[in-house]
């Protein structure tokens, strides 16, 4: 694939960069540079690679999910700007 000046004026206009038409060659050799190397990565072979969620092997920290019955509706209220009967009182926001 490879990105005409046409196409650098519209990604200009989408992004809302202005690009000063003196620019546009430029841009236009560094866009094909970028999709060049996304090409590139295009024929490396992944078979049997795993996909990774951190560059670093960990577990996230896991906690027991157990029910509680709270039992403390004062203490969650308490720092509420406005509250009534344990509950937030909010401005209407529908009419």
């Amino acid at each position: 694939m490879s990105v005409d000046a046409d196409t650098v004026r519209r990604i200009g206009r989408l992004a809302r960069i202005r690009i000063e038409e003196n620019d546009v060659e430029a841009l236009k050799g560094e866009l094909n540079t970028i999709l060049g190397f996304v090409e590139q990565l295009n024929e490396v072979d992944i078979d049997g690679v795993e996909p990774m969620t951190s560059v670093t092997p960990m577990q996230l920290r896991r906690r027991e999910d157990k029910v509680t019955a709270g039992g403390h509706p004062e203490r969650i209220v308490s720092n509420a700007p406005e509250s009534e009967d344990n509950f937030f009182v909010v401005p209407k926001v529908v009419e």
